[in-house]
């Protein structure tokens, strides 16, 4: 997750999903009480945000639903290293999502 706070700015937030297997989605995007909310949300979730404003301006003009494009894969890899890190997830590793998503196919 993103988020612009430049204190003259309307807040903006862009949430991402990641499966491991295909490009990140986008699956919520918003300014203002929109953004809010999705930042509400992922604090209660426990969710990482990540603050970059010429990153979330660029995702938030992708729709919602649709895979992140080729051109923003690496400033999107940075910010899941960076959330990896932070978590001290190992990426390579399967998790139990991994599991539950090969047991439904």
């Amino acid at each position: 997750m993103t988020k612009n706070q430049r204190q003259d700015a309307v807040p903006q937030a862009v949430a991402l999903q990641w499966d491991r297997l295909n490009a990140p989605r986008i699956t919520a995007a918003g300014k203002g009480l929109t953004a809010e909310e999705i930042l509400r949300i992922a604090g209660e979730q426990g969710i990482p945000l990540q603050s970059d404003p010429i990153l979330v301006e660029a995702l938030a003009q992708i729709p919602i639903g649709d895979e992140i494009p080729r051109n923003l894969y690496i400033a999107v890899a940075e910010v899941l290293a960076f959330i990896f890190m932070l978590e001290g997830i190992d990426p390579r590793k399967p998790t139990l999502l991994d599991r539950e998503s090969a047991q439904q196919e």
